[in-house]
């Protein structure tokens, strides 16, 4: 059985739970939060059009692991941080890099930061995660 959003979205917890437990795919990726890209896009208003392109395209698919996301998304990078999570890279307008750790199992991509190339050139973000 293959799980779907529209079964976690209703009252079926227990559905949803044994999906979890079973690696099923849940459906569409979900962004933890867009709340970030909508604040960065107001900081930095070139961006907002590309922002929402990568919203509508991580939210209109699921991805199983990095190779079916980089049918997507070629450009998508995935790094070690200092702490040994991985994590995954896009370049947004070729000024800016955005970080955020995909969990695959659970079809969730977290926003971790949205940087400059400068920003993220001096390294710093990398001790942090």
């Amino acid at each position: 059985m293959r799980c779907s959003r529209r079964l976690t979205a209703t009252a079926k917890p227990r559905i949803a739970l044994l999906c979890r437990q079973n690696g099923d795919i849940l459906g569409p990726m979900r962004i933890i939060t867009v709340k970030r890209l909508r604040e960065f896009a107001k900081l930095h208003p070139t961006t907002a059009s590309t922002l929402a392109h990568w919203t509508a395209l991580i939210t209109g698919n699921d991805f199983e692991n990095l190779v079916a996301l980089r049918r997507v998304l070629p450009t998508a990078d995935q790094v070690e941080a200092a702490s040994g999570r991985t994590v995954t890279l896009f370049n947004i307008k070729d000024h800016y890099r955005l970080i955020t750790a995909i969990h695959y199992n659970h079809q969730l991509v977290y926003i971790l930061l949205l940087l400059t190339h400068n920003e993220y050139d001096r390294g710093h973000w990398n001790r942090n995660l």
